[in-house]
């Protein structure tokens, strides 16, 4: 059974959309809320498997919703219903996370493709990212992503971040040298200069805060050779 977090401040539509998926189409369990408010309550309390989101709502709006849930889930498939379908909306939408849009009016059968088209998508990303992640310590690493994944918080890391993290990982345990660090994340021309140093410096302190609140993990220096990873 797929749960369905449908979010809409129009009461009788509310009711003809979770009919018509429950109902009609079948396979659906839907959760209403009638605000953005009560939207994000829903979602941390029930952690549904997508979201269905109206725009245009009182005391908190569709947009501002997202962008608060996609600060902490990344991954969650979002779609926003909505009469209006200018350009900017739907750029805002994108933008801000959302993973398809569908103009109201529409039918259930219509919803039913949208909803299936953007969980299959979904699920296609999650097998990808499993199948390519790293295990640091309670984290999972998605290298190609940038992301740090834990059951409690995600990290952004930015793509030089990633790449140094990704030396490490792969070699867990073992000492990566500093040179080998700095030719294949700044190139062999920047290899042993002052500045690229000192910017390996500063990537390996910001590495270090995201995982201060875990013990076992540590990036260790060791003084004229290189750092290594340890997780343990």
């Amino acid at each position: 059974m797929t749960k369905i977090l449908l979010v809409e401040d129009n009461a009788n539509l509310c009711y003809i959309i979770r009919s018509g998926l429950e109902d009609m189409i079948g396979g659906y369990e839907v959760m209403t809320a009638n605000n953005g408010e009560e939207g994000i309550k829903l979602y941390k309390k029930h952690r549904p498997d997508i979201i269905l989101a109206d725009i245009e709502m009182p005391i908190m709006n569709g947009f501002d919703m997202v962008a608060h849930i996609r600060e902490i889930d990344k991954t969650v498939p979002i779609l926003f219903t909505s009469g209006c379908i200018s350009p900017k909306y739907v750029i805002t939408g994108y933008k801000l996370g959302a993973n398809n849009y569908i103009k109201k009016p529409f039918i259930p059968e219509e919803l039913d493709a949208h909803i299936k088209a953007v969980l299959k998508m979904s699920e296609g990303i999650k097998m990808y990212n499993e199948s390519d992640t790293l295990q640091i310590g309670p984290y999972k690493f998605d290298p190609k992503h940038a992301l740090l994944k834990s059951e409690e918080k995600t990290i952004n890391l930015t793509a030089r971040e990633s790449q140094i993290l990704e030396l490490l990982a792969k070699d867990k345990g073992e000492i990566v040298k500093r040179g080998t660090i700095e030719r294949i994340c700044w190139g062999k021309e920047k290899e042993g200069d002052f500045f690229t140093s000192r910017s390996l410096d500063v990537f390996i302190a910001h590495l270090r805060t995201y995982f201060k609140d875990v013990t076992e993990i540590n990036i260790n220096t060791i003084k004229g050779i290189g750092l290594s990873l340890t997780d343990k």
